[in-house]
């Protein structure tokens, strides 16, 4: 079956549950044992039951009546309560009654975006080990919406899900940014935060904006009316899938799964191998234009004290795929280049002297291979064994790309709208105390619609959950990709520019990550720092606490005099500062060309000016206007960077 026709039959299966005759009062996903329900607001439960059915609903000592309607929804509206738990609830029909436990009252967070969002602490766990051991927050749950792309229209109930307490198992699967945000809160607060993670990698911002959202926006429209065309859709992924079927009839055979004797084989026989350093991109070191199938072997000798244990192997990250086999025996492998390989080798697998290490890469287009400047190494317990170093190579398949010309298919999480149909829009009637958004990765390539996508989102989303001041917190794209020391263009630095501007929007607060990013990662590692300057903005934005200084230096205007241009910024805090003592970094300048160049940067009070000798007449300021602006140093004395920017005009005093 064509797995991109799945999330139809989900929801078809949805429509029909909720359609037919249920006989039974059901509920949706969110509304279960262990929910977090949003404290001092009006609560709206709702379910599905028999046309005219009689509904009761016990809660803290009150009852609440309601009908089912001709299509079989009910609702009752519960009284505003403070924090606190843990509460049962009663919903009765007249032919079953479900109770709920463990509910607690608190502060409910939807929590959403794309990767960096979705990124669990099982993940991170190297880098979060002890976090996670401490991890023991029974008033801290996370309910984890599974990923589903709808296309006809809005989706009435979820996928199967359920509310976890947040304790060392649990934790893992809960999202790294939201959960040392609600951590933050919670210690400070003592109220419990249920957190809604509704986020799926690579998705772009117009997935998540419903069909009435996007009204401004002609061409997501057209897409959203035709995707609506199930029949369609299902067709022209039918004949792409077909079309690549073909195409894969031609591509070469590896030949290190060819030969009887595989090459993971311990009893293999190297024959014509080479030598490559390890990490390193094959490109780099000689092997050029390559794409296909790389296997690289070594054999690492384990002392006896290490030998039977259970191991665990860093690789890093591959370009693009990889699989890695110990003595022959696969114990891990992943289908693209993102993700940080962690595997685990099983008890007595590992063994003394010689144990032969096989990695299988598979590229696709561009540079293959391991990316440097990552871990590369086999832990058991705390000793560990460097795996960097010269490795054996031997090329098991060339790709040979022919001109793609066939029929491409709908990739479901590009659409517009299919993941607010799925996602979003079945728990609309859910009071929530605010949004937190980590987003923009997919949309980097078109920065120049993210600033009206992103405003269209925060409106949508107030007006979908009935609260036109619904708190908006969201990311900043953190520094990626190599670094540039020329002043440039930059596509990242324009979509961080919309992000900054989306601050225009009404009770939205932003955290900047400019000094939390990996250049050669675009799932960096240091999360908690982004959870708790989101954790920043909700105390003072949200809860009150005007205070807390909850950002960096933010750009405000500029002005010329003597050649020199004098730089004003909001959220200055208790003064400017460069965090590493030396001059201020990645300011430019230009005039009235618009050809930039490094400047000099200096701080003075709550102002930086900014000049260069080769602009005479400066225009034009810029600061950390790149992909990755490494090392930033201009920051507020609380220790928060400032936001990159670039200025208008600027006109002579």
């Amino acid at each position: 079956m064509n797995k991109n026709f799945i999330p139809f039959l989900l929801l078809l299966l949805i429509i029909g549950q909720m359609n037919c005759a249920t006989a039974e009062v059901q509920l949706p996903q969110l509304v279960s044992d262990g929910m977090v329900l949003q404290r001092n607001a009006k609560l709206k439960i709702w379910g599905w039951a028999d046309t005219g059915e009689n509904i009761k609903v016990k809660f803290k000592g009150k009852s609440y009546k309601a009908k089912a309607d001709h299509e079989g929804n009910w609702s009752v509206l519960l009284s505003a309560s403070k924090a606190g738990g843990p509460y049962e609830m009663e919903i009765a029909g007249e032919n079953n009654s479900i109770t709920l436990k463990n509910i607690l009252i608190g502060d409910v967070w939807l929590c959403s975006g794309q990767s960096n969002m979705v990124h669990y602490l099982g993940v991170h766990q190297d880098r979060y080990s002890k976090e996670i051991a401490l991890a023991n927050y029974s008033e801290i749950r996370q309910f984890f919406v599974p990923t589903l792309a709808v296309f006809p229209g809005p989706a009435k109930n979820l996928p199967e899900s359920s509310w976890k307490e947040a304790n060392p198992e649990n934790v893992l699967q809960f999202s790294v940014v939201a959960y040392f945000f609600a951590k933050k809160i919670y210690e400070k607060y003592k109220i419990p935060i249920g957190l809604i993670n509704s986020s799926v990698g690579g998705s772009p911002i117009e997935a998540w904006i419903s069909e009435d959202g996007l009204k401004d926006f002609d061409d997501l429209l057209k897409t959203v009316e035709q995707n609506k065309d199930t029949a369609y859709v299902y067709g022209t992924n039918r004949k792409a899938e077909a079309y690549q079927r073909e195409m894969a009839k031609d591509m070469p055979k590896d030949k290190g799964l060819e030969e009887d004797v595989k090459w993971y084989d311990p009893d293999y026989q190297l024959k014509n191998w080479s030598q490559m350093n390890i990490p390193g991109y094959w490109e780099d070191q000689g092997v050029s234009n390559l794409d296909g199938v790389v296997w690289f072997r070594k054999d690492i000798e384990i002392p006896a004290s290490m030998a039977g244990k259970a191991a665990r192997v860093a690789l890093g990250r591959i370009v693009d795929a990889d699989q890695l086999y110990v003595n022959g025996k696969e114990v891990g492998s992943t289908g693209y280049m993102y993700p940080q390989r962690r595997y685990d080798i099983p008890e007595g697998l590992l063994k003394a002297g010689k144990n032969t290490f096989t990695i299988r890469v598979t590229n696709n287009f561009g540079k293959g291979g391991f990316v440097p400047d990552k871990p590369y190494y086999l832990a058991v317990g705390k000793d560990t064994l460097d795996l960097k170093g010269y490795w054996q190579y031997k090329v098991g398949a060339v790709y040979q790309h022919k001109p793609n010309n066939g029929p491409r298919g709908i990739a479901m999480r590009n659409q517009p709208a299919s993941f607010y149909n799925g996602m979003i829009a079945p728990f609309i009637n859910y009071s929530i105390k605010g949004i937190l958004w980590y987003q923009g990765e997919s949309n980097a390539g078109r920065p120049g619609e993210y600033l009206a996508l992103q405003k269209a989102l925060i409106h949508d989303w107030r007006t979908q959950f009935q609260n036109e001041n619904l708190p908006f917190l969201y990311v900043q794209l953190p520094n990626f990709m190599e670094v540039n020391y020329l002043p440039s263009e930059s596509s990242w630095a324009e979509l961080r520019e919309a992000q900054l501007q989306s601050l225009e929007a009404p009770n939205t607060a932003m955290a900047v990550a400019i000094d939390l990013g990996e250049w050669n990662d675009i799932h960096p590692d240091r999360k908690k720092p982004v959870g708790d300057r989101l954790a920043l903005a909700a105390e003072n934005l949200v809860y009150g606490d005007k205070s807390i200084v909850f950002s960096g230096p933010i750009f405000k205007s500029a002005s010329v005099a003597d050649g020199k241009v004098q730089l004003s910024f909001d959220h200055t805090g208790s003064g400017l500062i460069s965090n590493d003592g030396e001059e201020l970094r990645w300011f430019s300048i230009a005039g009235e060309d618009k050809q930039f160049v490094w400047a000099k940067a200096e701080i003075k009070g709550d102002q930086v000016v900014v000049w260069s000798e080769e602009v005479k007449d400066p225009k034009y300021v810029r600061y950390a206007w790149a992909d990755n602006p490494d090392q930033v140093n201009f920051y507020n004395k609380e220790g928060l960077p400032a936001s990159p920017f670039r200025t208008k005009e600027i006109t002579q005093k």
